[in-house]
């Protein structure tokens, strides 16, 4: 069985969207290129056809994982989100004790994890470590660099 996964309404949209994309767009497309590739001859030593049937196979493996993903997605009411501890979509404003940096990101799943909209991931490392800690506990969270500790300074949604 998958594992759930916690989306916002504009990531599982975008998670329906690219999974419809998929089957609409992509799965024809693939379809056509292997009957063009059957319609050139001998099956046994055509390049194009081999291709397009790989091609094929890995995009029903994704689709049935996105199918599967969707599935198993619940949605978080984000006006519902609970700013005592840090949670799923929990804005969460850190200071680095080690360099005195601050920095704020909001917890999301990993599918809609982007560090440039300082989104970061709770499977992250520093995601798991902020996870139900209130304001002004101390997260250590380990990572490859070593141990890090920060300050949650704030939380809001």
């Amino acid at each position: 069985m998958a594992q759930v996964a916690y989306y916002t309404t504009e990531g599982l949209k975008k998670l329906k969207d690219e999974l419809h994309l998929m089957k609409t767009v992509e799965r024809p497309k693939i379809s056509q290129q292997i009957a063009e590739a059957r319609d050139k001859g001998d099956l046994s030593e055509n390049a194009e056809y081999d291709a397009a049937k790989e091609a094929q196979g890995l995009l029903e493996a994704k689709i049935a994982k996105m199918e599967d993903l969707v599935a198993n997605a619940r949605l978080v009411d984000e006006s519902q989100v609970d700013t005592s501890r840090v949670y799923i979509l929990s804005k969460v404003k850190i200071k680095n004790l080690h360099n005195n940096n601050q920095l704020e990101y909001t917890l999301v799943a990993e599918n809609e994890a982007n560090l440039a909209d300082k989104k970061i991931s709770v499977d992250s490392p520093i995601g798991k470590g902020l996870l139900g800690k209130k304001v002004g506990e101390i997260a250590e969270v380990q990572v490859p660099a070593g141990m890090i500790r920060f300050e949650i300074l704030g939380i809001s949604r």
